[in-house]
């Protein structure tokens, strides 16, 4: 079966050398080998969350931590930031873990914004919050720096942080911003398989989750923070994908940071000005789109061109390209492409080729 190159929000496209990475051969997760490649990545680990604390590898879908987070640290009540379908999803999940909770809902299209949750951690019902913040099924992108903010003036709160689609594309500093969990999927801007997901506890966080009970085992921050101090994890991990994941660390610090941050943006830019030259309107409220994917508009917001996006999405196909024909309830009305992870201007121009082809296909 010929290859159909992946330009959907996630799973992305994964090289050929993270593929020969994840097929090492094995060894035994408890046995020296796996410690010393943990250790070795640990460096990478926290210059890539711009943290002190240790890194944790979770052989998991982000969801697992994410579940993890509520049941480690909310106690009183815990208030879900809602602004597309995955985020809204933290409130089912929220309240599936037995946890009150309580929805922060913004229209789709929309970020969440500082003074919104500023407005509700004020009533003092609230020890815990979550954010999404690049939302991937409407392409927005939350001010990050201005949330974090908050947290000097709501110390007790803890503040989780999903950056499945963002980490390693845009700057996330965790000890600066005084986060307590930052998370994410391998499956996105890493570019790896999907069944990974990586993340960072604060010491307040470590703390409160050690006075918590019933918080499991599998996702136990704590459990998480003991095995790490010896350079392992608390379960077999799948130890192909910490193979891939050293793999891809020696890639982005080749690359280096600040370059892989630029080379995301421009290329968001790129996406974003072919969406213009040909009539189409973004999805996001401007100044708040994502550097990972773009969301355009295909009816879902008044103006701009609209057209069949089933059939757009075939005719790309037919040339050897999957792109995305939207999500959820805007599923049609808008159609998304990502430009995050190994992407280059070359691999980019290519889709929009292909997109140009199928357009006058159309």
């Amino acid at each position: 079966m010929a290859h159909v190159k992946l330009h959907i929000p996630g799973p992305v496209e994964v090289s050929e050398k993270t593929f020969r990475a994840f097929s090492s051969p094995m060894v035994g997760h408890r046995g020296q080998g796996f410690k010393d490649l943990y250790a070795k990545m640990q460096p990478q680990l926290q210059s890539l969350l711009y943290t002190k604390q240790l890194v944790y590898l979770s052989t998991s879908s982000a969801w697992g931590v994410m579940e993890g987070a509520i049941r480690n640290l909310v106690t009183k009540k815990v208030l879900n930031c809602m602004c597309g379908a995955f985020s809204d999803k933290w409130l089912d999940v929220s309240q599936r873990c037995g946890k009150q909770a309580e929805g922060l809902k913004v229209e789709w299209g929309s970020p969440i914004r500082a003074e919104q949750i500023d407005a509700k951690l004020a009533t003092g019902q609230f020890d815990a919050l979550t954010l999404i913040h690049n939302e991937t099924s409407t392409g927005v992108m939350s001010p990050l720096e201005e949330i974090a903010a908050l947290k000097k003036k709501y110390p007790d709160v803890m503040f989780i942080v999903d950056a499945v689609s963002s980490l390693t594309a845009t700057k996330i500093e965790f000890d600066k911003l005084g986060i307590d969990v930052l998370l994410a999927g391998t499956q996105k801007a890493f570019a790896m398989p999907p069944g990974l997901a990586v993340f960072a506890a604060s010491p307040a966080a470590l703390a409160k989750a050690a006075t918590v009970k019933d918080r499991g085992y599998y996702f136990d921050f704590v459990e998480f923070q003991k095995n790490a101090e010896g350079h392992m994890t608390p379960s077999t991990p799948s130890i192909g994908h910490v193979y891939a994941l050293a793999s891809k660390l020696e890639d982005f610090f080749a690359e280096g940071l600040e370059a892989r941050y630029a080379r995301h943006s421009k290329l968001a830019k790129m996406t974003q000005d072919w969406a213009a030259r040909n009539g189409f309107t973004l999805f996001p409220d401007k100044g708040f789109e994502s550097v990972t994917l773009t969301c355009i508009s295909n009816g879902a917001r008044p103006g701009g061109r609209v057209i069949d996006v089933a059939k757009l999405q075939k005719l790309v196909k037919d040339q050897g390209i999957l792109i995305d024909g939207g999500y959820g309830k805007i599923k049609g009305t808008t159609f998304r492409l990502s430009n995050m992870g190994d992407e280059t201007e070359a691999t980019m121009n290519k889709l929009y080729t292909a997109l140009d082809n199928a357009l006058k296909a159309l």
